[in-house]
């Protein structure tokens, strides 16, 4: 049996899609998994670009945004600018 490396980023073509995974990283709540899905989309969207838009070096972008980094909320908030996502709060019914 031949299996390929399954990568989010092939699938993260439309702004739609963009938006329902980045909804479901932050229902998760694990903040690495959050940085992690913004460095998905920052790879689909082109990481120079986003970095570029956001103010920061491509370097500090890949490391920041993978599942070992720790971006400042400053970061994701200006990663997410670039991103064209809004991020949004409202109440947990469930809470």
């Amino acid at each position: 049996m031949e299996t390929k490396v399954w990568d989010p980023v092939d699938h993260l073509r439309s702004d739609e899609a963009i938006a329902e995974y980045i909804t479901a990283a932050l229902e998760d709540g694990d903040p690495q998994f959050i940085a992690a899905c913004l460095g998905d989309v920052a790879r689909a969207r082109g990481m120079a670009t986003v970095a570029k838009d956001a103010g920061l070096s491509r370097e500090s972008l890949y490391r920041s945004l993978s599942a070992e980094g720790n971006p400042s909320l400053g970061t994701i908030v200006r990663v997410a600018k670039a991103l064209g996502i809004k991020l949004v709060a409202q109440t947990d019914k469930a809470a």
